[in-house]
């Protein structure tokens, strides 16, 4: 009853965690295209730097912005934050469940680094909190005055973060942890930033004194990082689903190729929003990203071992005796009430029906077994691809 209740409980929290998500990504994509949107026209009133008509659902809205502040706190005003934090909330209590309270299944990899649970819980909360201090004070520094440089500079400080996730956890592991990093970034952006420095213009207001137009800069800066950054996360966290990403020879350059798709396709979107000439280069770049992901993620061990032994019988025999203690209607692992997304490996004709899934997770990628339970030699993984390629 433990293990139905901790199931649902987990499906619960996802559920939260997408439905906040779509609310915080949907707001910021919105706000974005509105301010990209706004036009200055005469008579405007003093203070307001541009306005927009819209309209949406059977109405008319005529939208104003403020460069800094109305004269006057208005009546009322709607924050613009719970999605923000309800989404980092959920996702962290995911990353606990899933990731930490999992470890030995998701997390750590022997193959890469033996470490036990607590430590790698530790190095996962440590790199994300340092993750975000590090961010903070490149956009804190002087680099924080000049945008294209500090984005450089953003950029490969990811990148490097990737590739030292991939250095201590299994490649699921280390993809949702940049994943969390990215999302503590846009988070802490929110919380530490934007609505700090809002609400110091609203006190300002209050007591009758000139907010500082610094604080509005620092906060747009901010939420344009957040804006950039929304499509890499995105993938980072339905990463999970896709073994050839993640468990990859080349997992962290990818990243940097996610990172640069992402920063080019919100880069069309943002200019079109703008109403100016559309860089159709960005999106031809951003596919070509594409395509050199698809490459990368086509190396595999596998490929550097000779032997091409495609014999039925002995992958049958290989599938069965190291994936068959989870994927088994009965699964010997504690803990595991069924075995993993339903799939079945006890029989010939099981491993027949789930060749492709078994090609891909535990031939092309090292997705499968989980290293930290069974490791398969490199010859092992030949195996199953010279099985599968010489399959009709």
């Amino acid at each position: 009853m433990d293990v139905i209740i901790w199931d649902w409980l987990s499906y619960a929290v996802r559920f939260v965690h997408v439905i906040t998500g779509i609310a915080w990504i949907g707001s910021s994509f919105y706000f974005i295209a509105m301010d990209l949107g706004l036009r200055k026209r005469d008579g405007m009133v003093e203070g307001v730097g541009g306005e927009a008509w819209q309209v949406h659902g059977g109405g008319f809205y005529f939208i104003q912005k403020y460069m800094t502040a109305p004269d006057s706190m208005p009546a009322d005003l709607t924050w613009f934050k719970w999605e923000s934090y309800m989404t980092w909330l959920s996702g962290f209590f995911l990353l606990f469940m899933v990731y930490y309270v999992g470890a030995e299944l998701f997390l750590i990899d022997s193959s890469v680094l033996d470490i036990s649970v607590l430590q790698a819980s530790v190095i996962g909360l440590a790199g994300l909190a340092g993750g975000w201090l590090v961010y903070d004070l490149l956009c804190r520094s002087a680099l924080g005055q000049k945008d294209m440089l500090l984005l450089a500079v953003l950029f490969v400080f990811v990148v490097a973060a990737g590739w030292a996730f991939t250095q201590a956890f299994s490649g699921r592991g280390a993809f949702v942890h940049i994943g969390a990093l990215i999302a503590s970034i846009m988070t802490g952006n929110v919380f530490f930033i934007i609505i700090p420095n809002q609400k110091k213009v609203v006190a300002d207001l209050l007591a009758g004194k000139t907010p500082d137009p610094n604080l509005g800069k620092q906060a747009k800066q901010r939420s344009t990082h957040n804006n950039y950054l929304t499509l890499p996360v995105l993938f980072m966290m339905l990463s999970s689903h896709n073994p050839l990403a993640f468990a990859s020879q080349w997992n962290w350059v990818i990243v940097a190729f996610v990172l640069a798709a992402g920063a080019l396709i919100r880069h069309f979107f943002n200019t079109m929003h703008a109403h100016k000439d559309r860089p159709w280069w960005s999106l031809i770049v951003a596919a070509v990203c594409f395509v050199v992901i698809i490459w990368l993620s086509s190396f595999s061990p596998a490929d550097e071992i000779e032997q091409s032994n495609s014999d039925s019988e002995a992958v049958y025999e290989l599938v069965m005796e190291r994936c068959a203690m989870c994927h088994a209607a009965e699964p010997g692992w504690d803990g595991m009430a069924g075995p993993p997304n339903g799939i079945v490996l006890e029989t010939p004709e099981d491993i027949e029906r789930q060749a492709q899934l078994i090609y891909l997770q535990a031939g092309r990628s090292t997705a499968m077994p989980p290293g930290s339970v069974i490791e398969l030699e490199a010859e092992e993984r030949a195996q199953i691809v010279a099985w599968y390629e010489a399959r009709p």
